[in-house]
């Protein structure tokens, strides 16, 4: 069901933990399925300089959550305010349709980001 890129930010997640002086940390959650997403982020210059998660959840949210913060390094917020939930399963190889949910809440962590960020 999930291809090699999945399988590999899964079982090897890039940046996970938590960061003791961000700048923002958000938290969602997605009602339907329970998964939970916490982003921490430390901004400096104007740019995203670290960025780590702590996900809960399926297969397909931890993967999510591993490239979204590959995707936002070196970003400016308006950069990753560009960020779709599309970008985020196709830098997986394409999220299956029944797992797409895993890059809606990684969209959901960059909306809410966007939010403390202003």
């Amino acid at each position: 069901m999930f291809n090699e890129t999945i399988l590999e930010h899964f079982r090897n997640p890039r940046n996970a933990g938590e960061i003791a002086d961000a700048t923002a940390v958000v938290e969602v959650v997605n009602p339907v399925c329970g998964d939970v997403l916490r982003l921490s982020v430390r901004v400096e210059a104007g740019r995203v300089a670290e960025a780590r998660f702590k996900t809960q959840g399926c297969v397909a949210a931890i993967a999510a959550s591993s490239v979204l913060t590959d995707l936002l390094a070196e970003k400016s917020p308006d950069e990753f305010r560009s960020i779709t939930p599309q970008e985020i399963s196709e830098a997986l190889g394409t999220l299956p349709p029944a797992t797409f949910h895993a890059a809606q809440l990684c969209g959901d962590a960059l909306t809410a980001l966007s939010l403390k960020l202003v």
